[in-house]
């Protein structure tokens, strides 16, 4: 396959990847971000050589270009993720490239998380006219329900009034692949809803308006939700980094550590596979063994000599 075919081939499958698998918006956009580099890089090979080089040959040498620019392991990951579902959607039209691409090994990195203390303490102590904000009361709504229903930050962005129903403590989510799932939620996060439906919040003209809104009455993006959490890091000890997604691994660490089913949080979480939610079973069982090697009484003798009545 040649620079025009591969051209050709690559809009086939991003309509692909959009009218028929569903995949999500920012899946689609890596996809066509990753084939527009690689493409760039195709053209400006081809220039340099007196020959147009093949599609397999120009690959190979894209990877060794990444690995000697010591790009990310996981950015080159998701690179050879974009290659491989391409080649199957080629197969299926017959043609085969047979690539071999391996993904390297990556390091997997435990998730970090606030402690419950930390969280009540952002919620209950710090109050409203302390937070550098000309709405806190929303902002506080935010960072409640994140931390109660463990949603994504591309999630919480896009609840409208008819995804809510606060009476029930619901809300109704699209996520990842357009797969839909209900999120609950407690009588805390309920009130503030309520509190900065009544006192921020301009009524809505109709359902379809989105819950969480800017002094434009337009839609929150997502980089306006991470400023919003970051704000909260100044009221802690050490200044500890605050994310929309440390929030989420935190939901779901306390959840395991209180003794819910592993398979529930990824039911609440919204993972496709259960080896996605299995990387907090690794947390909490470091905390469990922290637990026991502080309390347990065998830690804390040491090398005392204990004297045996004989």
């Amino acid at each position: 396959m040649l620079f025009q075919e591969f051209q050709t081939q690559v809009t086939d499958f991003l309509t692909y990847i959009d009218v028929e698998r569903n995949l999500s918006k920012n899946t689609q956009r890596s996809y066509e971000s990753d084939f527009s580099l690689f493409s760039d890089f195709w053209d400006r090979i081809n220039k340099q050589e007196p020959e147009p080089l093949a599609i397999r040959p120009a690959i190979e040498r894209y990877f060794v270009m990444l690995y000697h620019k010591k790009i990310d392991k996981s950015s080159i990951a998701r690179k050879i993720s974009c290659f491989k579902s391409f080649e199957r959607f080629l197969q299926s039209t017959g043609k085969n490239l047979e690539l071999k691409l391996k993904r390297p090994h990556i390091d997997k990195k435990l998730p970090t998380y606030l402690s419950i203390d930390e969280i009540f303490y952002l919620l209950d102590t710090v109050t409203e006219k302390e937070l550098p904000s000309k709405r806190p009361v929303r902002d506080k709504a935010i960072f409640e329900l994140l931390y109660a229903t463990g949603m994504r930050c591309s999630e919480l962005c896009n609840i409208t009034f008819k995804d809510l129903d606060l009476e029930n403590k619901l809300i109704r989510i699209m996520a990842k692949g357009r797969k839909e799932r209900m999120v609950l939620f407690g009588g805390k996060a309920q009130e503030r809803i309520k509190n900065y439906l009544e006192k921020e919040r301009p009524n809505p003209s109709d359902n379809k308006e989105h819950l969480f809104v800017n002094y434009r009455n337009e839609a929150l993006t997502p980089r306006s939700i991470q400023r919003i959490i970051q704000m909260f890091r100044m009221f802690l000890k050490g200044k500890k980094n605050i994310t929309p997604h440390k929030l989420r691994h935190s939901f779901a660490t306390h959840l395991l550590n209180q003794g819910v089913d592993l398979r529930v949080v990824q039911e609440l979480l919204g993972h496709q596979s259960l080896s996605s939610t299995e990387k907090y079973t690794h947390v909490t069982q470091q905390e469990l063994a922290l637990m026991c090697q502080t309390n347990h009484p065998l830690s804390s003798m040491g090398s005392k000599k204990v004297k045996v009545n004989e």
